[in-house]
């Protein structure tokens, strides 16, 4: 399943971090951030809840760029 979700980051190097932080999220099998569209689509892996997935992305993605936001 993929999703789209809207994100506020200030750089393209913040995004970057955020990018690696959500592929290395366990549940997730490919992220891609694009920080001139401010959106962050993420594929996850069979079975899981996107949810509760992307509530540890974005406590993943805070502990690389604390002022980033994920619209869930």
């Amino acid at each position: 399943m993929k999703k789209s979700y809207k994100i506020d980051v200030d750089c393209a190097n913040c995004a970057n971090k955020m990018e690696q932080a959500a592929k290395n999220t366990a549940g997730v099998k490919d992220a891609v951030v694009n920080f001139m569209a401010l959106k962050m689509n993420v594929e996850f892996e069979d079975g899981v809840d996107p949810k509760a997935v992307m509530k540890d992305v974005l406590n993943n993605c805070k502990k690389v760029e604390d002022d980033c936001e994920i619209f869930l």
